[in-house]
């Protein structure tokens, strides 16, 4: 079929959205649309009209239309398949097909649109990948976005900071007899309000100061001294980091509300690391952090495995930064290891220790740096850490009984706030559970199941759930998984932390975290 364009009009022909896939001026689009309802008969039962040009097959709601156009030379049985799929999409978006709910989601629907059909041509796609493209973000872009504003709350903290000190000065210069305001540190004392000497409550507020959006990171990041070497670019404030992930949606792993089998339109979100708080933080504190990429077949078969880990090391001062960090390394599968430039190569190749080059320099103070990093890929089904099976099964009335177990396969791991996100089908009906080990929750607004457990680990290794729904057995891909763990994927541990000169233990804290990146069923 060649579809020229799909759009929403009222009864009387006026267009509320239209998309047009092939070059069509807009007075034409109108046109068309304008002599639709006069083609109509009253009584006739057909959902399509054909003139000297071009064909309408429509789909009538309550006071609007939903019209695709045509060449008179498209397959008219494909033509009523992909009308049935753009009417699905519309209640999907909007609450009531009137004008009014139609122009705010008007983006949305035209999003949606654009993944049914392409150059004029269907797409082979339902209604839950549609959902699932138009719904994507960018786990990236939040960070960025969150350590961006992390660094700009940290510079006005320390202008403000700086603000409070010049007062001080000024105070004792006015106490000593002295008028001079200036300051040499390089921040021009016009950026705060000045008092009159006779206030006994100057004003320290500095006045505003604006960082433009398209500022960069080195501009707000304080700088540091040439006693020790630069490694990372992290934010120094992890908490206000965290803190920023909830004002956007996200949900702290330990924090995720869980509720038991009410099936409430409750929406679960990302699944975020456990983090040490900052007083359960040591002098020195190591970081060992892993990201797990998998894509399965929902036939099984393994199109993607790929693990991420990186070691970070914190330390709060510069007296505790000679030190080396030996690793316990028992890892017998090919995994690519890779140490930071200013890190002494041979003893780590050697010894399996971490430590700078020349080691009369500290490690960078107050800085969480990365020391070591390393990659893993696999094609091998084994390697997955948690397999999901689901068995779709058609009845004769509509319906499909599903069946999805999960197994675990690497039983040293313990996976925490396990989420498991079936897509159903569109139209808002509620599942009927049958079975379910854990509890479950069901988002009518995104036509999701979220089948969530709070631990997975040897003792309940395997679990199953059971529903039924109306819908084929397309409907329930892709299969999304996310889950935290504080085992590592990789057998790669901190051993030990010792000091430089005498080579001894000092003490440290250290925390290890397995985070899902992308893990799903296709």
């Amino acid at each position: 079929m060649v579809l020229l364009a799909a759009s929403i009009c009222t009864k009387a022909g006026k267009p509320l959205v239209s998309r047009q896939f092939v070059e069509m001026s807009r007075s034409r689009i109108e046109g068309l649309l304008a002599a639709f309802p006069k083609l109509i008969g009253a009584g006739k039962q057909h959902t399509f009209v054909e003139t000297d040009t071009v064909r309408y097959v429509y789909q009538p709601f309550d006071k609007l239309y939903m019209v695709l156009l045509t060449t008179k030379s498209s397959n008219i049985l494909e033509d009523l398949e992909t009308l049935r799929l753009f009417s699905r999409v519309i209640p999907e978006y909007c609450k009531s097909v009137d004008e009014k709910e139609v122009f705010e989601h008007a983006f949305e629907l035209l999003f949606a649109f654009d993944e049914i059909v392409a150059l004029g041509y269907k797409e082979n796609v339902n209604l839950a990948q549609i959902r699932t493209y138009t719904d994507m973000d960018s786990h990236d872009e939040r960070v960025h976005d969150a350590m961006r504003l992390c660094q700009e709350r940290e510079a006005k903290d320390r202008m403000k900071q700086r603000a409070k000190e010049l007062d001080l000065q000024k105070r004792a210069q006015r106490g000593s007899g002295s008028k001079s305001y200036g300051s040499s540190t390089g921040i021009s004392s016009s950026m705060y309000s000045s008092s009159s000497s006779t206030d006994n409550k100057p004003d320290v507020t500095p006045s505003p100061v604006t960082y433009q959006s398209n500022t960069s990171s080195s501009s707000i990041r304080p700088s540091t001294t040439g006693k020790a070497m630069k490694l990372g670019t992290k934010g120094k404030n992890v908490e206000s980091f965290v803190d920023q992930l909830k004002s956007e949606g996200e949900t702290v792993a330990n924090n995720v509300p869980v509720t038991s089998g009410a099936g409430g339109a409750t929406t679960k979100t990302k699944t975020q690391s456990i983090s040490l708080s900052e007083a359960e933080k040591g002098d020195i504190h190591l970081k060992q952090e892993e990201k797990l990429t998998v894509s399965c077949g929902r036939d099984g078969g393994v199109e993607t495995l790929e693990v991420h880990g990186m070691i970070m090391l914190r330390v709060k001062s510069e007296e505790h930064g000679r030190i080396i960090v030996a690793l316990d390394n028992k890892e017998s599968r090919n995994i690519q290891l890779q140490t930071h430039p200013n890190i002494d190569k041979k003893l780590f190749t050697n010894d399996s220790v971490i430590g700078l080059k020349n080691a009369d320099r500290p490690f960078p103070a107050n800085q969480e740096v990365g020391v070591l990093k390393w990659r893993y890929t696999s094609t091998d089904s084994k390697e997955i850490p948690l397999t999901i099976n689901c068995w779709p099964n058609e009845t004769p009335n509509g319906g499909c009984d599903v069946n999805i177990e999960y197994e675990l396969q690497h039983t040293n791991l313990i996976l925490k706030d396990v989420q498991i996100n079936v897509p159903l089908p569109g139209g808002g009906q509620t599942p009927v559970i049958g079975k379910i080990d854990g509890d479950f929750q069901f988002d009518s607004r995104k036509t999701t199941l979220t089948w969530s457990l709070p631990v997975i680990d040897q003792s309940n290794s395997e679990g199953s759930l059971e529903f039924s729904v109306r819908g084929k057995a397309a409907d329930f891909f892709p299969i999304q998984v996310d889950f935290v763990a504080e085992t590592p994927y990789c057998d790669i541990r901190v051993a030990d932390v010792k000091a430089v000169d005498s080579r001894k233990s000092v003490p440290y804290s250290h925390e290890t975290n397995l985070i899902v990146d992308k893990y799903e069923y296709v």
